[in-house]
């Protein structure tokens, strides 16, 4: 079992910077595959990012590359999405996932543990 608790969300004007952090529960973090998906209002859910369990490897979605860096830190049970030059259409509750296998790395069904959300709004 593991629990998810994402922070730093919040109000940033477009061209800023936030790092979002997720700490996780459980002695199992480090063999975890970690995502970060986003929704926005009256969207489907959509993937961000994904790194490995040990970070060797990461993905992010086309919107996103360029502009926001996966990590992660076993020592500290805790994954960041350090997210540069926000855009307005950035805006979307964002949520930290964890799963057994990277392979299918954008599916939602991919994963199996969801925290509860953090929003993150860009002002234009």
């Amino acid at each position: 079992q593991v629990q998810l608790v994402e922070s730093g969300g919040g109000l940033v004007q477009a061209g800023g910077s936030l790092r979002l952090s997720c700490a996780a529960s459980g002695r199992t973090f480090s063999t975890y595959a970690m995502g970060w998906f986003r929704q926005a209002p009256g969207k489907e859910r959509e993937f961000v990012a994904a790194i490995t369990y040990n970070g060797a490897s990461t993905k992010y979605a086309d919107s996103v590359k360029g502009r926001v860096t996966i990590s992660r830190d076993n020592a500290k049970n805790t994954v960041y999405l350090q997210m540069n030059s926000l855009k307005p259409e950035d805006t979307a509750v964002y949520y930290c996932t964890a799963g057994p296998n990277y392979n299918n790395y954008p599916a939602k069904s991919q994963y199996d543990y969801w925290g509860q959300g953090t929003q993150v709004t860009v002002s234009s």
